[in-house]
């Protein structure tokens, strides 16, 4: 997976204009009585024909890039999801992701902080993250995986796996014929 890294210092009149779309965008859907047609077809504006048939987002929520997210059909997003999106957000068919969740896709260089390192996010179908997960940038989580609650996602997740903690390790697999 590689790095793409945006330096700020460097106007990019795309990025400023999406940015504002996407920050203004979430500012009324966090505005408006959740679970309304008002409030739905706000979020089919916030992602344009990037959200799959059946999915529902519970407001509130933040993303910075609403562009460079993808969401599958039939996804289940509860309240308080935040996606630092830079980087590209691939959320599969059939994903649930729980309370107080956050994906970033994008950092700060270490040495030069003006200068973002982006690598994209991919959670794969039917995969389930608990409540206040984090998943960090290149990070792919496998198809049916859980991730357990507050656990925080630093390296990709094989298909079938539950991963708990800080960082997030394998505490064991799930029966694939079950799916």
């Amino acid at each position: 997976m590689e790095e793409v890294r945006i330096d700020l210092r460097i106007p990019n009149e795309e990025r400023r204009k999406e940015g504002k779309r996407s920050q203004q965008l979430c500012f009324k859907i966090n505005h408006t009585m959740p679970g309304t047609e008002e409030c739905n077809k706000l979020i089919r504006e916030l992602f344009e024909d990037r959200l799959g048939e059946g999915s529902i987002i519970n407001p509130p929520m933040f993303m910075n890039q609403a562009k460079n997210v993808k969401i599958g059909k039939n996804v289940v997003i509860m309240n308080n999801f935040q996606s630092m999106s830079a980087g590209g957000v691939i959320i599969d068919d059939d994903v649930r992701i729980s309370l107080n969740c956050t994906i970033a896709t994008n950092n700060h260089d270490v040495y030069d902080r003006d200068v973002l390192t982006c690598k994209p996010v991919h959670i794969k179908k039917n995969a389930w993250l608990g409540v206040n997960v984090t998943v960090l940038p290149g990070v792919t989580i496998g198809e049916n995986a859980v991730v357990g609650g507050a656990s925080v996602v630093t390296k990709d997740v094989p298909d079938n796996a539950v991963v708990v903690g800080n960082p997030a390790r394998v505490i064991k697999y799930l029966d694939a014929d079950k799916f």
